[in-house]
């Protein structure tokens, strides 16, 4: 039996005094097992990444390009080994999982380009008497040491928007992959160390939730960023004293479809973002909203966009609707269904449950209330309800705790405006689904959707410090 997969601490490959197993979750076969890391080892990880946060802080900005453009060449050379190994470890559909491939080479491609131009201002503070001398520079300087917390749905994307802009801004990051999915970010430390990357700029260090915990609270980290569930972010955000904090978190995300919008791009686009990669993900559609007056005919094109889609095999290019994290996730998303029916909701396709694999369910007559609507399915569930005014259906888009994304499909673009004025989301998308993102805009939500925003420039922003520089400047001598 082959040794367990080491961490990776201050350059090198470390085994722990435990492991766990990582399986596939479409076979349930055991694919590895994964050193864990102790309280002492997570010391050592500490005392290297707040170490090469001073190596990374002096690296001028060619430097960090250079390096942030090798390790990009390298996962697109090495971009068939990543997608097979996220296919096997999260059950990501082969097609889904080369495209993260791609959006991750492109996550770091950005932040090569973005390492060369942070921005700095010049502030004039001649403004009173006095100071007719005065002069401000401003730059941003390194935040210092970063932990980062990634969860299992974008095993290398999601990673790479917290390690991509941590070193383009001259920052340290250790990593903390979610349980489930560990080996595809310890290949992103292989391809990182022979990238060239100074030993502890990038630690990664699989651990149980104590010795995780003993990270958060480290105040020598600077700044916590959590992408997870709402639950967990915040439990952490208040174990995290005075570092500052970005947590990325779930969502309910919504759709409106008013009269004058394209019937059949918007179900189709409904339908990939309620149900691609499961709907495992955090800007996945989940309620649609329709006006009364064509809800009858959106609906039976949803139908039969929806049954189009392949469900089952990961491994397959065709297969859209692959199999949830584990067991566990399908059955608790079967239970959400089976409990919405139970108060009054109607299933109109799906429903039922095999393995890990949930079918794609659409379901209508759903009340606020049901947790399907309420709450974060992170499943392949989607609900339709009707409504007869656009106020309508913004305040229901609204009732939710949740504010990360919604789409709106509509030609009018009055509408599109007044939805931009009053939903309360980090991000209005027109005639687009909620379920898109680009790597380099600024993401985040409002409520318990998480607080501060990814994307690039707006992370290293986050990473960084303003400082200034104050000039009294003196006419020289003889002037």
């Amino acid at each position: 039996m082959q040794d367990p997969r080491p961490f990776l601490i201050g350059g090198l490959w470390r085994q722990g005094e435990t492991s766990v197993p990582v399986n596939n979750p479409f076979t349930g076969e055991r694919l590895a097992t994964v050193s864990y890391a102790s309280s002492s080892d997570a010391e050592a990880a500490t005392q290297s990444t707040v170490a090469a946060a001073a190596v990374m802080g002096a690296l001028p900005s060619h430097a960090r390009y250079q390096l942030l453009q090798k390790i990009a060449s390298a996962i697109h050379d090495r971009r068939e080994e990543f997608a097979r190994l996220m296919m096997a470890e999260a059950g990501k559909p082969i097609a889904d999982a080369k495209r993260e491939v791609s959006r991750a080479v492109q996550t770091f491609t950005i932040a090569a380009e973005e390492a060369k131009r942070i921005p700095g201002e010049v502030i004039p503070l001649d403004w009173t008497p006095g100071t007719d001398s005065h002069l401000g520079i401003l730059r941003r300087v390194p935040i210092g040491p970063v932990l980062g917390i990634t969860p299992f749905n974008f095993p290398l994307n999601l990673v790479a928007h917290k390690v991509a802009p941590a070193l383009a801004a001259g920052n340290a990051i250790l990593i903390k992959p979610a349980p489930q999915t560990p080996l595809t970010a310890l290949l992103l430390g292989e391809v990182a160390l022979e990238a060239g990357l100074p030993p502890g700029a990038l630690n990664i260090l699989p651990c149980d939730n104590t010795v995780a915990e003993q990270l958060v609270v480290d105040p020598r980290f600077k700044l916590l960023s959590f992408t997870g569930s709402a639950p967990v972010g915040w439990m952490l955000k208040a174990k995290c004293g005075k570092k500052k904090v970005v947590l990325e978190l779930g969502g309910n995300a919504g759709v409106i479809v008013e009269p004058d919008a394209d019937l059949e791009f918007a179900a189709q686009r409904c339908a990939a973002g309620g149900f691609g990669y499961a709907g495992q993900t955090c800007i996945s559609v989940q309620r649609i909203f329709v006006h009364h007056s064509i809800a009858a005919l959106f609906t039976e094109t949803l139908l039969a966009q929806v049954a189009r889609l392949k469900a089952g095999d990961p491994s397959d290019e065709a297969t859209v609707v692959g199999p949830l994290i584990d067991q566990a996730a399908a059955q608790r998303v079967e239970a959400w269904v089976g409990e919405a029916v139970s108060q009054g909701a109607s299933v109109l396709l799906g429903g039922r449950r095999r393995g890990s694999v949930m079918e794609a369910t659409v379901l209508s007559q759903v009340t606020p209330a049901m947790k399907v609507s309420c709450q974060e399915v992170f499943g392949p569930v989607v609900t339709v309800t009707p409504y007869r005014h656009f106020n309508e259906a913004i305040a229901a888009l609204n009732q939710s705790d949740y504010g990360l994304q919604a789409g709106v499909f509509t030609q009018d673009v009055n509408a599109i405006f007044h939805a931009f004025r009053q939903l309360e989301v980090g991000a209005v998308l027109a005639n687009e689904i909620p379920t898109f993102r680009a790597d380099h805009m600024p993401y985040g939500g409002v409520k318990d959707s998480g607080i501060g925003r990814e994307g690039v420039q707006a992370a290293m922003e986050d990473m960084t410090e303003p400082r200034m520089l104050v000039l009294n400047l003196k006419p020289p001598a003889g002037a």
